[in-house]
């Protein structure tokens, strides 16, 4: 009988490439996926790695393993999913998301408070990703649900054995301090307006930078760009202190205070975010109620983009 483990390092293996990366991702160290490979090795009775250099290479019999290997655990979690739906079909259980950071603040936080009151016996471990780590955590297993955004326009690719749900379209707003010329706009801002304003960014290589970049697509000259930042709760600080525009997903966006005044584009711009989960697990009782959870929280997400002015 084959050691589910051992194969689930040794696709770890293939796909990250070292014994080391694969231990970081299972949560070993290096020897003990060494060792779990050696003992899958034994029960098959062929080697499934070979040294190359300072590293390894799957054999033909380990490639030809792994890529039998998604039959198995999909027949697995058919198991599991047929011993739940003979039971009352309550979620139970402990569910591993995989989400970028705004989404774990914008989408989960907020599901977790109808969860618990709807799901009692379920319970979610959140693990930040990127989108492109996330779907690899989930297709290896070592994840439950993924959620991710699309990057630039594209949709992140979601491999063969996983579902996909559109969650939530998330839009930017650019902030400002309520003393800003650019607070008295009542009508969605453009280009125009916003050339001549110094501005906190996104790092280069950021969703939101690419964003920040089309604002000023169709202008010749550069834009002021004082500070660049990646944490979202640091660039509003700077809105406050140094008077600087922002432009900010509504996901990522804590409640502005009183200083501080959201406003629109006329150019909105927008990132779609789904959820993704391996195929074999869609009767999952804890996905499905995760996902409802999800879709109730997400208009919640959009908040207005604006406050009252003070009087």
């Amino acid at each position: 009988m084959i050691d589910v483990g051992a194969l689930r390092a040794l696709r770890s293996v293939a796909e990250l490439g070292t014994l080391a990366r694969a231990a970081d991702e299972l949560g070993f160290t290096a020897s003990a996926v060494s060792q779990q490979i050696k003992r899958l090795e034994q029960q098959i009775g062929v080697p499934v790695l070979a040294p190359a250099g300072r590293g390894v290479v799957l054999t033909a019999a380990g490639v030809a393993l792994v890529d039998a290997a998604p039959e198995v655990f999909q027949a697995l979690e058919r198991c599991a999913e047929a011993a739940r739906s003979v039971a009352d079909g309550a979620p139970r259980g402990t569910l591993r998301v995989a989400a970028f950071s705004t989404a774990a603040r914008g989408l989960l936080a907020p599901t977790l408070t109808r969860l618990a009151a709807d799901c009692p016996d379920l319970r979610l471990h959140i693990t930040e990703q990127d989108p492109a780590q996330a779907l690899h955590s989930v297709a290896a297993g070592t994840a439950d649900l993924a959620l991710v955004h699309d990057a630039d326009g594209l949709p992140a690719p979601v491999p063969a054995t996983l579902t996909s749900r559109h969650i939530h379209t998330d839009t930017g707003d650019v902030v400002m301090h309520r003393d800003h010329p650019l607070a008295a706009h009542d009508r969605p801002l453009t280009g125009d307006d916003l050339l001549g304003h110094s501005w906190v960014t996104s790092p280069p290589g950021t969703v939101c930078h690419q964003w920040f970049r089309r604002l000023f697509a169709d202008q010749t000259a550069e834009p002021d760009v004082r500070h660049l930042i990646d944490d979202f709760a640091t660039q509003l600080s700077l809105v406050a202190a140094d008077r600087v525009l922002a432009l900010i997903p509504r996901l990522a966006r804590p409640p502005l205070g009183a200083d501080l005044i959201a406003r629109p584009l006329e150019r909105t711009p927008t990132r779609e975010v789904h959820a993704a989960w391996r195929s074999s697990a869609d009767d999952s009782p804890a996905i499905r109620a995760t996902l409802t959870a999800l879709g109730a929280a997400a208009p919640r997400a959009t908040a207005t983009t604006r406050q009252p002015r003070r009087t």
